[in-house]
């Protein structure tokens, strides 16, 4: 059951990182945003399904806290960029997020 909550989970992150980028650069954002947001909830749902089969160990817990995060500023970047008013600082924040998601994920940071 892990095993399949985790090559859920590891390819809607994937999916999700192309999607951000392509409703973020193009015009036509109405459905790469709905599909972006499908994947919000596939990659919540199965980091969920992972955490209860590893009986919540802490820092699983606390990526998932920062993955929250990390989609609370993608959306905040896609709707700054519709009213025309870009934030250079959130792009850095995603970028500091995002590499620190993916290092715990693969072990990289670990206590």
């Amino acid at each position: 059951m892990f095993d399949m909550f985790y090559e859920m989970h590891r390819g809607s992150w994937a999916i999700l990182i192309v999607l951000f980028l392509i409703t973020y650069f193009t015009k036509s954002q109405k459905i790469s945003l709905m599909l972006q947001r499908l994947f919000y909830l596939i990659m919540i749902v199965s980091g969920a399904g992972m955490l209860v089969t590893l009986n919540f160990p802490l820092q699983y817990v606390l990526k998932g806290v920062l993955a929250i995060v990390l989609i609370g500023v993608m959306e905040m970047l896609v709707a700054r960029k519709r009213k025309g008013s870009p934030m250079p600082m959130m792009w850095i924040v995603l970028i500091i997020l995002l590499a620190i998601i993916l290092m715990m994920g693969y072990g990289v940071i670990s206590f």
